[in-house]
């Protein structure tokens, strides 16, 4: 498929995975709207891209009417939506014992309900169109389950059961693929987000020397299911660093 003059939505755009694939797109001719909840880092984007290929809409994933919204000001300025990328996301690991209830709840409604809420603002017009591609960002941790990572993994299992039913429903009835993607480690700001300093300690030690992906890697990774022939549903892509075992 020609990437060029695409309208493509991205969520957590301001920075990671999200920029890296938005700065990767629009290179290629597309035009971005880019959703997360800072504004500023969305405005450093933005003047990258040049306004004639970029809107800016401050989101909240996890508020059904801004994602809503996010679409709507998509349609009103590009005539449509040919893509979501589903990327915001959180990873505050904790071990279960140290009760970090607040991050498990907030986990499952960016990771999980904010997935659903843009799908669900998104899916409209994509099934008016009769066309359209959903792109999930997940993780290895939806295949595989780790200690210290109970709950995070048990969104990205969600995330992939979610897709995979979503592209059975809607890529042969409607023409609308879906994919997930699922990264292995990357150098991202996400395990900034982790407050259990034991975890912490855990995880420095086990990816001590490993040479982790780099954001622009999976935006690659992106770049290659969107631009498959409208005949190809790339249905997974699972991207590890060569030295990560799972």
């Amino acid at each position: 498929m020609e990437i060029k003059d695409k309208v493509i939505i991205i969520t957590g755009a301001s920075s990671g995975i999200g920029e890296a694939t938005a700065l990767l797109l629009a290179k290629h001719g597309a035009k971005i709207t880019l959703a997360a909840r800072r504004e500023d880092r969305l405005k450093e984007l933005a003047d990258k891209i040049g306004d004639q290929q970029s809107l800016i809409v401050v989101t909240d994933v996890t508020n059904p009417d801004a994602t809503q919204a996010m679409v709507d000001k998509t349609v009103d300025k590009f005539g449509r939506v040919d893509v979501l990328v589903n990327n915001a996301g959180l990873m505050p690991l904790s071990f279960m014992s140290n009760l970090h209830v607040e991050e498990w709840h907030r986990m499952v409604d960016v990771n999980i309900k904010g997935v659903l809420n843009c799908i669900a603002a998104t899916l409209p017009v994509m099934l008016g169109q009769k066309s359209g591609h959903i792109v999930n960002v997940s993780s290895v941790a939806g295949r595989r389950v780790f200690i210290g990572g109970a709950v995070y993994c048990a969104t990205k299992f969600a995330v992939n059961a979610l897709s995979e039913g979503l592209r059975m429903e809607l890529a042969p009835r409607h023409n609308i693929r879906v994919t997930s993607v699922q990264p292995g480690a990357v150098d991202t700001e996400l395990t900034d987000h982790i407050t259990d300093q034991q975890l912490v300690k855990g995880m420095d030690e086990r990816f001590a020397g490993m040479e982790r992906l780099e954001a622009e890697d999976i935006a690659d990774s992106i770049y290659y299911a969107l631009s498959q022939p409208n005949r190809v549903n790339i249905n997974e892509v699972l991207v590890l660093p060569r030295q990560q075992d799972m």
